[in-house]
C-alpha cells in the first residue's frame, strides 16, 4: 500500500535532470511545473525487484518521493547557493503532496508526511541519517530546523482542505 510521502529538495539546479527523474516520482521545477520521475508510486510498492524510485535509503517501500529542484550549493543558512527554493515552486510542492494524500488516501501526521531530513532522524541505522533535506526553506527564513516538517505538514492540510470532491 501507498501510505507516506517523503519530501526532498535535488541538490540542483532549477529543472530535472534524467539523473534526479531516476530516484523522485514527481518534481517540481523553480515555476512549480510538475515533472513525473521515471517510476511511478506504484513501482515502490516492491523496492525488491530494483525498479523503483530510490528516493530514501531505508524507506522507500509504499512511499512517494517528491523533490524541489533546488538548493545547488546549499551550504548553510547563509549561505543557500545560486538555486534557493522559490516560493512558487514550494507551494506548488504542498499542493500536489495534498493531492497525492487525497488520491492514496494518506494521512497527514509526522509518520505519513515527513522530509528526507525527518526520516533520517527516526531512522538513525539508514543511509538517511544525516540527510539535510529539508533543513531550511528560503522563502520562509525564519522557520527552525526542526519546526520545517510542521510547517509543512500544515501547509499540505490547508491544500487538502481546499481539495473538492
Amino acid at each position: 500500500m501507498i501510505n507516506k510521502i517523503i519530501i526532498h529538495w535535488t541538490a540542483g539546479r532549477y529543472y530535472p535532470s534524467s539523473f534526479e527523474k531516476q530516484f523522485y516520482h514527481f518534481l517540481i521545477d523553480k515555476d512549480g511545473k510538475i515533472y513525473k520521475g521515471l517510476y511511478t508510486p506504484e513501482d515502490n510498492l516492491d523496492c525488491t525487484d530494483g525498479k523503483y524510485a530510490a528516493h530514501t535509503g531505508g524507506g522507500n517501500t509504499g512511499a512517494i518521493g517528491v523533490a524541489m529542484c533546488a538548493m545547488s550549493g546549499f551550504q548553510s543558512r547563509e549561505n543557500i547557493g545560486k538555486y534557493p527554493i522559490t516560493p512558487i515552486q514550494f507551494e506548488a510542492c504542498m499542493e500536489l503532496c495534498a493531492f497525492l494524500c487525497k488520491k492514496y488516501n494518506i494521512e497527514i501526521t509526522p509518520d505519513k508526511i515527513m522530509t528526507h531530513y525527518e526520516f533520517g532522524q527516526k531512522h538513525p541505522k539508514s543511509s538517511s541519517f544525516g540527510k539535510i533535506d529539508i533543513i531550511y526553506i528560503p522563502p520562509y527564513k525564519w522557520i527552525a530546523k526542526n519546526d520545517i516538517g510542521s510547517f509543512i505538514r500544515s501547509k499540505i492540510r490547508w491544500y487538502y482542505l481546499k481539495i473538492r470532491g
